[in-house]
């Protein structure tokens, strides 16, 4: 039975619309707004007298007051970036929760305030950063946010509620308005499990409106000389222009742009009055679509499923609305898409039933669901790239698409005899070089035993659990020493202060006290010992990196181009300098170093194309 004292209600995150569903009488409901909306425009907005708005109002405020009104943060989640709106800063999970917070005035108008759990969903593709951004935003808004939830997951649950006893391979694809992600799903007697899922987080609708709006931009430049996009105003309202014309362009084969007052020049009226036809849209965004079609075969490639394997397809997000995607899916699947479930609604829908199942409220329905990492999650080592041995290669413990919750362990070794510690960098991609993947944290194992005959064995073990939270132990074989870190909890560094700061920023926000709009401004800024430093190598490693690229330097000579021989001098210099002032500037070693080894992979993987 459901907890009595806290009710569960499942919600949609999104870029474009966001929406908040439950539980009723064993089906999922869209919690409506006590005017009746569904769906609330992710937009935000401080208005003239220090309000906040939130919504509709806030979106029709966009071209008249574009720096009060902020849009589509989801796709400045998880970053450190300050987001300026009125004049204030705030993080991206601080504009989130004002969301947040507007869809908790729904939920409370329905049942009375009280605490409220929520489910989460996050693009499947989401990192563990964003992930955790978007569970602050939901505590910010008055949630208790214990689960997230990946979209197309979502997606999947709510259509398969009502389809529990038919066995199916299953594909969501879910293109939004900020992001892209596409997943198989296989059903088999209740049992929902999720075989692979690919995406991209920087993918949807807001990409399709720019396209548009540089499209108008170019029609100004050619006809007037003028580039709108140089002004905050009027490119805000050739935004709003290029919604209106993606949505017209969705059941029309052309339409007319009647602009008659974008700018002024010489102080007179410059306008635009043209057409624009379906097929002159689609080659504005050919290539984008054309990008989540490629994700669709790495999907079916990684689940090693056929296409002919795939009963079902789910279009998932609004901009599956455009025709030309319908097209390109029923074309490659040889089938109609499914048509049963709302694309701005399934999802909402979908959390609820993932909170119905958590609640209890759904326990006689037999679903079970299994989720998989959506990123290859591992360790930095020294190893080959390309023939040549170097520091920070990236060794997956845990591979993309593995079903959670998951436990793996792999053997390392120390890195050369006599080390008595080992750092343990742990990271989540795809890349062979850790450097281009996501940090998630480090930790130190000391009270490795002296041994200077030998290197040392550590067992590296990761546990990924339903929630996304990462924890990893290093264990010495020898003594049996360990450490372990906890991922999410190591990372939030002073999240508690960071909370509290937050939650009082947003308290005088929505009491509309704000007497001095710049007090906010330096408020969320890092603290320096926050930023994280390269982990520096031992000198008298660094020493033997130096004696062996000096002789690879001399042999890639011999065969490089003459570009590349002045290059490899330059360098080669530098590192001399380098070397003579290593007792004092360490890092400056260190940094030639690595450019010097990048260099010649990249000379190499030249030669080889």
């Amino acid at each position: 039975m459901m907890n009595e004292q806290r009710r569960i209600v499942g919600i949609d995150l999104g870029t474009t619309n966001s929406a908040v569903a439950c539980i009723v009488n064993g089906q999922p409901e869209i919690i409506s707004s006590p005017e009746g909306k569904r769906l609330l425009p992710s937009v935000v907005m401080i208005d003239l007298k220090g309000k906040v708005l939130t919504g509709d109002m806030a979106k029709a405020s966009q071209v008249a007051m574009p720096d009060r009104v902020v849009a589509a943060i989801k796709r400045k989640m998880g970053s450190d970036e300050l987001v300026d709106m009125a004049g204030q800063k705030f993080l991206p999970q601080e504009i989130s929760a004002m969301i947040l917070k507007e869809l908790k005035t729904f939920v409370d108008a329905k049942f009375d305030e009280g605490e409220t759990e929520a489910v989460i969903t996050v693009p499947a593709y989401f990192t563990d950063e964003q992930r955790r951004a978007t569970k602050r935003a939901g505590e910010l808004a008055g949630f208790v946010v214990e689960r997230i939830v990946n979209e197309p997951t979502a997606a999947a649950m709510a259509f398969g509620l009502q389809k529990l006893e038919q066995d199916q391979h299953i594909l969501v694809y879910d293109l939004g308005g900020g992001t892209f992600d596409v997943s198989v799903l296989e059903m088999m007697s209740g049992i929902l499990e999720v075989k692979a899922s690919a995406g991209n987080s920087n993918l949807g609708g807001e990409d399709f409106d720019w396209r548009i709006v540089d499209w108008l931009a170019e029609k100004m430049i050619q006809l007037h000389d003028i580039d709108p996009r140089k002004d905050i105003r009027t490119k805000s309202l050739l935004k709003e222009e290029a919604e209106k014309i993606k949505v017209a362009l969705s059941s029309a084969e052309k339409t007319v742009i009647q602009l008659p007052l974008i700018t002024m020049k010489e102080n007179k009226p410059v306008g635009l009055s043209l057409e624009i036809s379906r097929a002159e849209f689609v080659a504005l965004i050919d290539d984008l679509l054309a990008e989540t079609i490629t994700c669709v075969k790495q999907v079916l490639a990684d689940a090693h499923v056929d296409i002919a394997d795939i009963q079902e397809v789910l279009l998932v997000g609004g901009s599956t609305r455009i025709p030309k995607v319908q097209e390109l899916i029923t074309g490659f699947f040889h089938k109609e898409p499914c048509h049963e479930v709302d694309p701005d609604e399934v999802v909402a829908l979908g959390a609820a039933v993932q909170a119905g199942l958590k609640s209890g409220e759904l326990s006689d329905s037999g679903m079970i669901v299994t989720d998989v990492a959506p990123f290859s999650l591992g360790i930095a080592i020294w190893g080959e790239y390309h023939g040549q041995e170097r520091p920070g290669v990236f060794q997956a413990i845990i591979p993309r698409n593995s079903s959670i919750p998951v436990t793996r362990s792999e053997r390392f070794y120390t890195a050369e005899p006599g080390q008595v510690s080992a750092n343990v960098e742990i990271y989540q991609g795809e890349h062979e070089l850790v450097k281009y993947n996501h940090f998630l944290g480090d930790f130190r194992l000391d009270g490795i035993p002296l041994n200077w005959s030998d290197v040392e064995p550590i067992d590296v073990t990761y546990h990924y659990n339903l929630n996304g939270i990462l924890e990893v132990t290093a264990t010495c074989i020898k003594n049996k020493k360990t450490n372990s870190l906890t991922v999410q909890d190591a990372l939030a560094r002073n999240s508690e202060q960071d909370f509290k700061e937050s939650l009082n920023k947003l308290q005088k926000v929505f009491a509309a006290v704000v007497e001095d709009e710049d007090h906010f401004t330096d408020e969320f800024e890092l603290e320096d010992d926050e930023l994280l430093e390269p982990e520096m190598r031992p000198l008298v490693v660094l020493e033997k990196e130096v004696a062996a690229l000096e002789g690879k330097i001399e042999k890639v000579m011999q065969t490089a181009t003459s570009s590349q021989v002045k290059q490899l001098k330059k360098l080669a210099l530098q590192m001399k300098k380098a070397v003579l002032q290593s007792n004092t500037e360490p890092f400056a070693l260190q940094e030639i170093v690595d450019e010097i080894i990048d260099f010649l992979i990249a000379i190499e993987m030249q030669e080889e194309s």
